[in-house]
């Protein structure tokens, strides 16, 4: 998978589409840079990007946005609902693939310093690239905003990280650093400013000050009013979203707004959130709630509807939500080819796909097979005394359904990197060294994804056997079809195992698996021959 960082650039320009529009297109531009997402807003005077690439390449990406706004943004005239200190306000870089938050502050240290030279403005480090815990905070950083940056920029205490302490007056300052997802959250109320603004002050994390902190930890907040929808909100940042969820803020709005006499009329995400943000809020509402839903795709229209992202404008996961937006940046893998593309590949004159890939397929499908019997029990009215056993073995088979349909593309990548270890060049002592080693490494992996596909079907016999003995007797044979499958990935998973673990020098870690695949197998044939006993004893 490709190594990717999330850019989310903040400029001071919401109005002007020409302006708008230039900005994109210098990202759009970039090599290497997908741009997902562009939100302006009229009241706000702001349009957030976010776009996504290589760390070399967001770096470059936010520098020609930069350049190009710096000849047609004029802070001197700015006026706007949203805190702001510059042109270009805030520009943070976010691990999403394969990087570290290492590497995002090291792309705050290249952006700033090369912002610094290009334009000659100042420039200011945040988050986790601050240089001093007095300048992590975004709205230490802004206090006064760009009004105040004349007098701020005479003293020593607000000398800039890049650049000369010198006032721009059509730029202003520009603040970058490294960060997790923050998601910009917005709730609607019918009611004024100041209203969403004392809300804001009991909610955030800040509160009124030392003596008042708020309710919400990582929760940044202000209230303002959008005159576009003739509404307030009471607008967020939420800063660590698995510290904080999105339904808790939206929540506790709700019951300090009640408590006002104030409806709450849906809310708003401002730019890209992660799955995981919705889904933890899909389980919260489900607990709560007591629903029983399984499938990706209606946990987050749940959330969509109790949140009313909706409001104010329609929301499209596919284009909202980052890793489905990243998704579609990139090749699909062997699990998005259809079904006869899938088996050409595996007959096609290459070592992968292969018997490592097939397994993980067949284990799928009889995951699969588990959960339809399921949902062609549950629900039914003949047999709605077993809806609560159902709602209890139906998750199970859904998420190892996904996560060995996972397992497909897992084994045809470990075997690649295997096979691009033997490629290595092994002219000298130092290159051998290093060939081997990549080839230790190569083939514990190889070793490590059919391990884990054995394990993760270890899971499903127990489930898999009360199916059989309570599902709907009219499915009795596509259980019977899931063991079986099971049965024969796990087996598929044996020999993968072996083969690859013969050539492992570890002779502790080569003992330690065989014995443990070993087991898993006997364990797969004891309890295929069990379930399929009592299938056969079922009228």
């Amino acid at each position: 998978m490709a190594r990717l960082v999330e850019c989310v650039p903040n400029f001071s320009e919401g109005r002007d589409k020409q302006v708008i529009d230039a900005i994109s297109a210098a990202i759009s531009e970039t090599p290497g840079c997908s741009l997902l997402d562009v939100d302006p807003g009229a009241s706000t005077n702001r349009t957030v990007y976010t776009f996504v690439g290589p760390p070399e390449a967001v770096v470059e990406g936010a520098l020609n946005a930069a350049r190009r706004a710096f000849g047609l943004m004029d802070m001197s005239k700015h006026s706007g609902e949203h805190p702001r200190t510059g042109a270009l306000d805030v520009c943070p870089f976010v691990p999403v693939q394969n990087v570290s938050m290492d590497d995002c502050v090291r792309c705050a240290d290249e952006f700033g310093r090369k912002l610094a030279e290009m334009l000659r403005v100042p420039v200011y480090l945040y988050g986790e690239a601050a240089r001093s815990d007095s300048r992590r905070s975004l709205p230490s950083l802004r206090s006064g905003e760009y009004e105040a940056l004349p007098e701020k920029l005479k003293r020593a205490e607000w000398a800039p990280d890049f650049g000369p302490a010198l006032f721009v007056p059509s730029w202003g300052a520009t603040v970058t650093g490294a960060r997790k997802f923050l998601i910009a959250y917005n709730v609607n109320l019918i009611g004024t400013k100041e209203q969403a603004h004392r809300i804001s002050l009991d909610i955030r994390e800040q509160g009124r000050g030392k003596d008042q902190p708020g309710l919400l930890k990582k929760v940044q907040g202000m209230g303002w009013y959008l005159e576009e929808a003739n509404l307030a909100q009471v607008s967020t940042n939420i800063l660590d979203f698995e510290l904080t969820p999105l339904h808790a803020v939206y929540e506790e709005i709700c019951r300090d707004a009640e408590e006002l006499k104030l409806p709450v009329v849906g809310s708003q995400i401002v730019g890209l959130i992660p799955l995981k943000a919705l889904l933890d809020s899909a389980d919260f509402y489900i607990k709560r709630d007591q629903l029983f839903i399984i499938e990706e795709e209606h946990k987050v229209r749940l959330v969509i509807s109790k949140l009313g992202l909706d409001s104010l404008g329609p929301f499209n996961p596919k284009e909202r939500i980052i890793e489905y937006m990243v998704k579609s940046q990139e090749e699909g893998g062997l699990i998005s080819l259809s079904l006869q593309q899938f088996v050409h590949s595996v007959g096609a004159r290459t070592a992968a796909p292969g018997g490592g890939s097939v397994s993980a397929a067949i284990a799928a499908l009889g995951a699969a097979l588990g959960a339809m019997v399921g949902q062609m029990t549950y629900g039914k009215r003949q047999f709605e005394n077993l809806d609560s056993v159902m709602r209890r073995l139906i998750p199970p088979f859904h998420q190892a359904m996904n996560e060995l349909l996972r397992m497909v593309d897992a084994d045809s990548t470990a075997f690649s990197s295997y096979m691009a270890a033997l490629k290595m060049p092994r002219n000298t002592a130092e290159e051998m060294k290093r060939r081997e080693a990549a080839m230790q490494e190569g083939l514990q992996q190889a070793v490590a994804v059919p391990l884990a596909l054995a394990e993760k079907i270890s899971i499903l016999w127990p489930p898999l056997r009360q199916m059989v003995q309570y599902g709907n007797i009219g499915c009795k044979s596509d259980a019977q079809v899931a063991a079986k499958a099971l049965e024969t990935a796990v087996f598929g998973a044996y020999y993968n195992v072996l083969i690859n673990l013969k050539d492992v020098s570890d002779e502790a870690f080569k003992l330690a698996t065989q014995r443990r695949v070993c087991e898993l197998l006997q364990e797969a044939r004891d309890n295929v021959t069990s379930i399929l006993d009592a299938a056969d004893k079922r009228p």
